[in-house]
């Protein structure tokens, strides 16, 4: 049996402003209008067995937006979720992950850990190594995947092969990101791959191997999965104590580059990691000057080696070269292609003036929906709210602020106070600061509403719930 894990984590800080920690990088739409963690969902079930399970690991903020891309997958296979009150790296999600596939499934059982913010374009070679990775697997190896080097790349850690082995190659060593002349030696080689950061193994090896190698994290991992409890659901909340005593390390780090097990199976499937814009400029076709647009409308004149990811506003680059536009409703990013990597910074800054940019969208998701903040000033806010259609917010209280909802189209129940009404299209009303209220979509259409705050503090922070059928509460 092979079970993919997915892990779904990280803020891509590197791709600001589209991914952003309340919107992170797996949920980035690309241009066919599909995410990076639907297109893992769906390249994961394709190779593994109809009758078993895919494992999500991720952040509990992530929890609905990665069931909502599950269910968007529509897949034969059952959809399990384990998920982290905070970030710990890959070592302990891998942990847990076997816990749990050995408890459900025995220790024989096989994971597939794969990133969800990856891109492969080769299915076919994809499932082309996982059958060899499965068959080294089953062996007792960890097995990792290298991808064949297309070219002297400093942006990724490679992985040096030595003996041959059937369907792979045993691992020599693991290094660091190199510099360009090294990463040049590298490539003439020959048996150098870059590190792709998906791995197969059996439950059993890795938890054994983690034992061998770093019993402090094993150890801690076992102490945390036994105050879980059993995975007889298919949501497992992580105990946020057990789990902070978790050693924060990379399964590189704790195991990959420790034991003696270790194998390589390489493999030329079109795949890239998005770690940048400068990657996703390369998704896309240039024009006869080298200029590429990914979404939105561009105009280039006079304009060489430029990319523009916009979103709904036209953006025009007049004489300019080498440079990358990324536009979005509330931040503009430009950057010289040779700083892509440097992006993060912009990110460190925001969030040292704890600056809303670094976190939130304009537009923000939330389990019942969403909302957009269309305009906002000194003791008011007016946003766009849509409900999904059986979908319902919290019964909750603003201590500063009051709110009035005016239904744009649907049907509204909303529970205000004491009463509870139903509004229709045109119709609004008035929630006063300290009242008890809740909005609902009783229909089978989404329900969009908009909502304007007055008060002496707006902040979403200024929510007290006491009911919510998310579990917010």
């Amino acid at each position: 049996m092979l079970i993919p894990v997915i892990l779904s984590g990280g803020a891509g800080s590197r791709l600001w402003p589209i991914s952003r920690e309340g919107h992170p990088k797996p949920f980035m739409k690309l241009a066919d209008g599909e995410s990076l963690l639907l297109k893992t969902y769906r390249r994961a079930a394709a190779v593994a067995g109809s009758a078993g399970e895919i494992l999500t690991v991720t952040n509990r903020d992530y929890y609905f937006m990665s069931k909502d891309e599950l269910a968007l997958a529509k897949l034969p296979q059952r959809g399990s979720f384990l998920l982290e009150p905070m970030g710990r790296n890959t070592a302990p999600a891998v942990l847990l992950a076997a816990h749990h596939v050995a408890t459900r499934f025995g220790r024989d059982a096989l994971m597939l850990v794969l990133p969800a913010d990856h891109l492969i374009d080769q299915q076919a070679r994809f499932a082309e190594a996982v059958t060899a990775a499965s068959a080294l697997a089953r062996t007792g190896k960890l097995v990792t995947f290298g991808i064949v080097p297309s070219a002297p790349e400093t942006g990724f850690g490679y992985i040096e092969s030595g003996a041959e082995l059937v369907g792979g190659r045993q691992v020599r060593r693991f290094v660091e990101k190199p510099d360009l002349d090294t990463a040049r030696g590298y490539l003439d080689a020959g048996n150098f791959y870059w590190n792709s950061g998906m791995f197969c193994f059996s439950a059993g090896s890795i938890l054994d191997e983690m034992a061998k190698h770093a019993p402090d994290v094993a150890a801690a991992a076992e102490v945390c999965w036994k105050s879980i409890g059993a995975p007889d659901g298919s949501m497992l909340e992580i105990a946020a104590e057990s789990f902070a005593a978790v050693p924060d390390i990379s399964i590189d780090y704790a195991v990959m580059e420790r034991s003696s097990e270790v194998a390589v199976v390489p493999a030329d499937m079109g795949w890239s990691d998005i770690g940048s814009w400068a990657a996703m400029r390369e998704l896309t076709r240039p024009d006869d000057s080298d200029n590429r647009a990914l979404s939105g409308d561009a105009i280039f004149v006079d304009s060489s080696n430029v990319y523009v990811h916009g979103d709904g506003r036209v953006v025009a680059a007049v004489g300019v070269q080498n440079l990358m536009i990324v536009d979005s409703p509330d931040a503009l990013l430009v950057v010289h292609p040779d700083k892509a990597q440097d992006v993060k910074k912009v990110v460190a800054q925001l969030k040292k003036t704890d600056h809303d940019a670094y976190k939130l969208h304009r537009t923000v998701t939330r389990p019942w929906g969403t909302y957009t903040v269309l305009e906002e000033g000194p003791q008011f806010k007016i946003k766009r709210i849509e409900v999904k259609p059986g979908a319902s917010l919290s019964l909750q209280m603003h201590h500063h602020r009051s709110e009035h909802w005016i239904v744009v189209s649907g049907m509204a129940k909303v529970v205000n106070g004491d009463r509870e009404i139903f509004v229709s299209t045109n119709e609004s009303t008035y929630i006063p600061a300290g009242h008890k209220h809740r909005l609902e979509n009783p229909g089978v259409l989404d329900l969009v509403l908009i909502e304007v705050q007055s008060g002496a503090y707006l902040g979403e922070d200024d929510i007290v719930r006491f009911q919510d059928i998310y579990g917010r509460a």
